[in-house]
C-alpha cells in the first residue's frame, strides 16, 4: 500500500472520526451523512447505495465468528448496533438504537432491542 494513501485514509479517519476498513468491502454509493462514531468491521459486507447514520456499528458478537452482510439500499438509523454473522436483505430499514443480532429480510423495517420486525417498506 502506498505511503501517501494510507497517510490520506489515517487523516479522513481522524476528521470524520469514521472507522472504515482501508480494504474493506464497502459497495458504491455509501453514504455516511454524519460520520461521526460509525464503526464497520473488516469482514462487515456493506451493499451499494446504503445509508449509515451516526455512531452505527457494524461488527461480530462474542457468540462466534462471522460479520454481517448488509444487502443493497439499506437504511440504518443513528445508533444502530449490528452484530455477529446476520443478513439484512436488500431495502431494508434498521431503526434508531436498534441492535440487530438476527437475519432481517428484504424490504422490512426493524426496531427495538433485540430488534424485531415492525413493518415492511412496500
Amino acid at each position: 500500500m502506498c505511503k501517501v494513501y494510507s497517510q490520506t485514509f489515517r487523516f479522513w479517519t481522524i476528521i470524520t472520526q469514521a472507522e472504515l476498513p482501508l480494504n474493506g468491502d464497502l459497495g458504491g454509493g455509501l453514504m455516511l451523512p454524519h460520520p461521526n462514531g460509525v464503526v464497520v468491521h473488516p469482514k462487515a459486507k456493506v451493499g451499494p447505495n446504503c445509508i449509515l447514520f451516526q455512531q452505527v456499528t457494524l461488527g461480530t458478537s462474542g457468540n462466534g465468528p462471522g460479520a454481517p452482510v448488509i444487502g443493497g439500499g439499506v437504511d440504518i438509523g443513528a445508533g444502530a448496533k449490528v452484530l455477529g454473522p446476520v443478513t439484512i436483505g436488500d431495502h431494508a430499514v434498521i431503526g434508531a438504537n436498534a441492535v440487530v443480532t438476527q437475519d432481517i429480510p428484504e424490504g422490512a423495517i426493524a426496531a427495538g432491542v433485540p430488534a424485531r420486525i415492525i413493518g415492511k417498506r412496500w
